[in-house]
């Protein structure tokens, strides 16, 4: 009942937050206790293949964009990403009051993208000032097989001007292989469950945002062919 009371809590805090009364609270303690419970079981389960982690080895501020196939890639990034990340999420996921409160703990908040001028991008801005890692999934939602960005390269507009406006860049990130961990015998400790991460170079917010964005798209879909011819296609419905 106190669990349940705290993120009741939480949840009020987060309506709060999206009409712009108060500021979201963070503390990296709960995100490294996630990290230090969670990581050992994906090392065991895990063969992944990861490229370009020197990209995101940067001590200032940058976002972090990647496709979106599933709730895994949240901590797939957690895992080989050294900065911690301050993720976006939909606003739907923060009406949940114990999922709310277990993502609003490890930093995250939540993006109402049914307002054109959400009070999250103060938040996002906030974060970047700081010198944080925001992570965000441009496409809005889970996409997979032909809807997914890495093949029709269509985002959700906004994080161009986000970009500009922190004046900030923008790592892409293309992820392969996340769903596998929806199934039981992935997490045998056997070492045979390949996903993969490609990091390419940051991307300026340099140009008019749909260009930020054109390039931002183009990237992750380049990378999830290069991924994709290392590890094979059939990795994506595994």
């Amino acid at each position: 009942m106190k669990k349940v009371g705290h993120s009741l809590v939480f949840v009020i805090r987060v309506i709060r937050v999206i009409g712009g009364q108060l500021p979201l609270r963070m503390s990296d303690t709960f995100y490294n206790i996630v990290w230090t419970v969670c990581a050992p079981a994906f090392l065991v389960s895990g063969r992944p293949i990861v490229i370009g982690i020197e990209h995101t080895r940067r001590d200032d501020a940058f976002i972090l964009a990647a496709n979106h196939q599933c709730a895994y890639d949240v901590p797939l990034l957690m895992l080989h990403v050294r900065r911690k990340i301050d993720f976006v999420s939909i606003v739907e996921v923060f009406q949940k009051p114990l999922v709310g409160w277990f993502y609003g703990s490890l930093n995250a908040f939540p993006l109402d993208r049914s307002k054109p001028d959400s009070p999250t991008v103060r938040i996002i801005l906030d974060r970047l000032k700081r010198g944080r890692v925001v992570g965000m999934f441009p496409e809005g939602r889970f996409r997979t097989g032909a809807a997914s960005m890495v093949h029709t390269r269509q985002i959700k507009p906004g994080i161009g001007r986000i970009a500009q406006l922190a004046g900030v860049p923008t790592v892409p990130c293309a992820i392969i292989g996340s769903p596998a961990y929806s199934k039981f015998t992935s997490w045998l400790p056997t070492k045979r469950t390949v996903h993969g991460l490609a990091f390419g170079e940051p991307i300026w917010p340099e140009g008019e945002p749909s260009s930020i964005e054109l390039k931002l798209a183009d990237s992750i879909a380049s990378l999830h062919a290069d991924l994709t011819g290392r590890l094979g296609s059939g990795i994506e419905a595994r």
